[in-house]
């Protein structure tokens, strides 16, 4: 089986570790492609257990399969050794978990200048989570970076940490007024990760390939979202990373021509959090519904998201940057009990009407809504295992998001947990 690409189509917390763990069973490898720990998803098993996963692919509650940390991910070894503490001492068999020997390290001085940097930014800080992926990405691309393979030689550990410490240390002290970080106070920390994270260093790329060739099927994974994309995001309010399909190659080392499904998911209405542009964001009672209905809280910061309407030329946009062969709405259980429930089609600007993304990040920010009403529905659809068992109206909702963004709608989701979907058409 060629490889499947699982990806946000908006910005992010859209459900995609559901759907991950709802195909886990069913896939030989689950790989995470990009990203860090500033990323989350909350998966809920069949007995009601809730597990709130950051760096571990979501396929690690998967009974047999293979999990894998691919090289495009930033790892802070500290965050992830708690993370596979934490699922071994719930029953979770973490000894599937492989990591690239060339996925970057997040250090100290990357979450120290992260915290003081957006800190500097003030009102126009970028919203980051503070953990230090920006910087570590930075360092990645200036190639100053430190690997996780460098934790198996130590003197190349040092020779690398001192060489970074020397420009950073000066940024911290003298510019922004911070302790210098100690050298040797490291590379003992950091050490003492390497003795535990050594059984799981690989290389993942070989591996990948293999079970490729072997015929079984891998499923690539992105953290955040297409529109927090580095190239074709809302630029600079996105990540450090290409969670696009593109990336997926890129940060796991798979050739593009293994890949023949690509999976958007999308909520039934619209989030973000951080700053940024939102056109459908919404500040009145409406906003208030979807965030307390929806429980609109980051899995990894428990920042309150932004809510706002479903937003087609996003969606719309997303599927046709990424190739989308099957989309998948969540929640639409929270636009239960509402009267109207819109959909932006389009933007206005400057009196002139945009279908598609604008080009300038100028004119989205001043983009307004065009918004087409369709009637709610107040029915509980929680139960809904059908398309025949949803209301009308929730029936025509998800057929006009799947015309305005010409994709599929293949699944929709009726609850948080793993068996609260409609399936229209099978993802496998």
């Amino acid at each position: 089986m060629p490889a499947i690409v699982l990806l946000g189509a908006q910005w992010g917390d859209e459900g995609k570790g559901k759907v991950t763990d709802l195909l886990g069973e069913r896939v030989d490898y689950v790989v995470r492609y990009s990203g860090g720990n500033n990323a989350g998803h909350t998966v809920i098993t069949p007995d009601g257990q809730k597990y709130a996963l950051h760096l571990m692919p979501s396929g690690a509650l998967s009974p047999s399969a293979m999990i894998v940390i691919g090289n495009g991910v930033v790892v802070d070894p500290k965050v992830l050794l708690a993370e596979i503490d934490g699922l071994a001492e719930r029953g979770v068999d973490v000894s599937r978990l492989r990591i690239s020997g060339d996925a970057h390290l997040i250090m100290p001085h990357h979450r120290a200048l992260d915290l003081v940097v957006e800190r500097y930014l003030g009102s126009s800080r970028i919203g980051t989570t503070g953990r230090g992926i920006g910087p570590a990405y930075g360092d990645k691309v200036a190639r100053m970076g430190i690997r996780l393979q460098d934790l198996l030689d130590p003197g190349i550990l040092r020779k690398k940490l001192e060489l970074a410490l020397r420009e950073k240390n000066q940024l911290l002290f003298k510019i922004y007024n911070r302790k210098a970080i100690d050298v040797d106070a490291t590379i003992e920390e950091y050490l003492a990760y390497a003795e535990r994270l050594k059984p799981y260093i690989a290389e993942t790329r070989v591996m990948l390939w293999d079970a490729l060739d072997r015929g079984e099927t891998v499923l690539l994974e992105g953290a955040q979202a297409t529109m927090l994309d580095m190239d074709h995001g809302t630029y600079p309010f996105v990540t450090s990373s290409n969670p696009t399909a593109g990336g997926a190659c890129v940060g796991a080392g798979i050739p593009p021509t293994a890949i023949n499904k690509v999976i958007a998911v999308s909520k039934a209405y619209t989030t973000r959090v951080g700053s940024g542009p939102f056109p459908t964001e919404l500040f009145d009672d409406n906003g208030q519904h979807l965030r307390k209905v929806g429980h609109e809280y980051g899995t990894t910061t428990g920042r309150e998201r932004r809510c706002g309407w479903f937003d087609a030329v996003v969606a719309r946009y997303a599927c046709r940057l990424n190739g989308v062969t099957d989309l998948v709405v969540t929640k639409l259980d929270v636009l239960t009990g509402l009267p109207k429930v819109p959909i932006c089609v389009g933007y206005e600007i400057n009196g002139e009407r945009y279908d598609d993304m604008p080009m300038t990040q100028t004119d989205f920010h001043h983009a307004t809504p065009i918004y087409e009403e369709l009637d709610g529905w107040w029915e509980d659809i929680t139960k809904a295992r059908t398309e025949a068992e949803l209301p009308e109206n929730a029936r025509r909702y998800i057929a006009r998001i799947e015309e305005i963004c010409r994709t599929r709608v293949s699944v929709v989701g009726v609850g948080p947990g793993r068996e609260e979907n409609v399936v229209r058409h099978p993802l496998l």
